[in-house]
């Protein structure tokens, strides 16, 4: 059974093929934030105090700058997959969509770099 439209196969509108692989990854980063959120949680609880000089004491450690920066790629990563769905599906402006996609798209690279750049700035004291 096929379910493309003479006409959509003629316009070559068949399916795009890679919702399959967004769905995967979108799936394969909220599986890897359940360990890493789970170890940030219990990091920071442990910590004796809030202090600035111990979370950057602790951020200074190898692992520690290591896993938080894999924490912030991931999130980072998983949420611009979420939003750009929602925008696919809920802006319906061809133009207005390509737009907010490139906006989102910044956005999440401003996110991203802005928080490996704060680990990475603490993590080496500067």
């Amino acid at each position: 059974m096929n379910l493309v439209s003479p006409l959509n196969k003629v316009l070559g509108l068949g399916s795009a093929k890679g919702g399959t692989e967004h769905w995967w990854v979108q799936r394969l980063t909220a599986v890897a934030l359940i360990p890493l959120g789970l170890w940030f949680a219990v990091s920071v609880a442990a910590l004796p105090d809030g202090s600035y000089a111990t979370v950057a004491a602790w951020i200074a450690r190898p692992w520690t700058s290591i896993l938080l920066l894999l924490l912030v790629w991931t999130v980072t990563y998983h949420s611009y997959l979420g939003v750009q769905v929602v925008v696919e599906d809920y802006v319906h402006g061809k133009s207005s969509k390509t737009v907010s996609l490139i906006l989102v798209t910044f956005a999440h690279v401003f996110v991203g770099i802005a928080g490996a750049y704060a680990v990475l700035k603490v993590g080496f004291g500067a």
